[in-house]
């Protein structure tokens, strides 16, 4: 009798390390599930490999059109590469003075202002949305840029459906200084004067969903950090990528005479996935 006392007894203790165990795993898994997370590359510098590539993740000009906020007129398509071109991985925009203008911009806003130029821009298919479900964004590439008076390069991400939010990861306004602007109903700015912009740096920002509302936004130059701003009510608002170079404008006139130049490659848009 006392030996089946003690096999019943080592049933009950095995039965209830059982029990415990599998509680423990069930726990585990739910921990472990509610801390998943994962980064994913959305576009890299293939992208730039061979108009095949470029096409599949990128539109031609403006997400609204061809016409902004200085004097050039985006001129690209599958069909015309004289203002926005491929080489060996790197993009190539080129403005061109007219010898008489076509007209207006056709923006709104921005109807007084008379088209003196072509250019080329490019907007990522992909675009940036920042929510629970993707709280952590990376956006950086390598860029050569004019510095001379009336040039415009940036690149940068502004609302899809409503303007803010609007984040300018580069931006050179006919001089040698950077800027990097963060617009939520009101400017933060950060001005940083690059030496030999001419040459490649890395432009870069990271963005960082820190409230129900609200992303930080952390530039980069050179993977040296320069500024956080925070964009307020930008949670949940799609934006697009934009790579252009506009003329004149904020960059002063009268712009270049001839061909102006601006080169990128490395572009690079990733993001964090938390479930």
């Amino acid at each position: 009798m006392r030996n089946e006392k003690m096999k019943l007894c080592m049933l009950f203790a095995y039965m209830f390390v059982v029990l415990l165990s599998c509680k423990k795993d069930k726990e585990e898994v739910k921990s472990e599930k509610a801390q998943v997370k994962a980064w994913e590359t959305l576009i890299d510098g293939n992208s730039l490999a061979s108009y095949a590539n470029f096409e599949a993740q990128w539109n031609y000009n403006y997400p609204w059109g061809t016409d902004h906020n200085g004097s050039a007129r985006m001129v690209g398509s599958t069909t015309n590469h004289n203002q926005i071109s491929l080489s060996g991985g790197v993009l190539t925009i080129k403005a061109t003075r007219l010898a008489s203008s076509p007209g207006n911009s056709t923006a709104n806003g921005f109807t007084n202002v008379a088209i003196w130029y072509n250019s080329g821009a490019c907007h990522a298919k992909q675009q940036v949305l920042i929510n629970d479900q993707f709280p952590s964004y990376t956006i950086s590439g390598d860029f050569a840029v004019p510095t001379s008076r009336g040039t415009w390069p940036a690149f940068w991400i502004t609302g899809v459906n409503s303007w803010p939010p609007e984040s300018d990861i580069m931006e050179f306004k006919g001089n040698n200084t950077n800027w990097q602007n963060t617009y939520d109903g009101g400017w933060e700015n950060k001005l940083t004067a690059v030496a030999n912009a001419g040459s490649y740096h890395n432009y870069k920002c990271w963005y960082n969903k820190v409230s129900a509302t609200d992303v930080d936004c952390h530039y980069y130059i050179d993977n040296v950090w320069v500024a956080k701003h925070t964009m307020s009510n930008s949670v949940n608002k799609p934006m697009w990528l934009i790579i252009n170079m506009q003329m004149e404008g904020d960059s002063g006139s009268p712009g270049p005479s001839g061909n102006t130049f601006y080169t990128g490659k490395n572009i690079y848009l990733g993001r964090e996935r938390a479930f």
